[in-house]
């Protein structure tokens, strides 16, 4: 079990197996690499609260629940890196901006998670879309 004081949860207490490993950390904060989901009350939404700084927390959420159509194919190089063997063992996230009434979702840099070793990676799509890519 590894317990951490955060700004927004106060003492998170969760178990190795649950982290999410970001090797290469995400874009623009390289150095936060191990990550654990937390439910945002009774909704469907998650924070991705970091175990490297206690004061950075995300809130996520998967394409569907945004009513985002999105498909994205990953490359063999991005499969390899996840070691992503079953496609059904991939999850993607988005990462949620709240601003005043908007929520804003960033369609250009989802999260993929390997559900089945908790490895991730924040992949930067060219083309956006309404839709994630195809």
């Amino acid at each position: 079990m590894i317990k951490l004081n955060t700004s927004r949860f106060g003492v998170l207490e969760t178990a190795e197996e649950k982290i999410i490993n970001f090797s290469d950390g995400l874009v623009g904060l390289p150095d936060l690499k191990r990550f654990v989901l937390v439910d945002h009350k009774d909704t469907p939404l998650k924070w991705l609260q970091s175990l490297d700084d206690p004061e950075m927390a995300f809130i996520v959420a998967s394409p569907d629940v945004m009513a985002i159509e999105c498909s994205i194919d990953l490359d063999m190089t991005i499969k390899k890196y996840l070691q992503l063997e079953n496609n059904e063992d991939l999850v993607v996230l988005m990462i949620l901006r709240v601003s005043g009434e908007d929520v804003i979702a960033n369609l250009q840099g989802p999260l993929v998670i390997n559900a089945s070793n908790m490895k991730g990676a924040q992949i930067v799509l060219e083309r956006p879309k309404k839709t994630c890519l195809k």
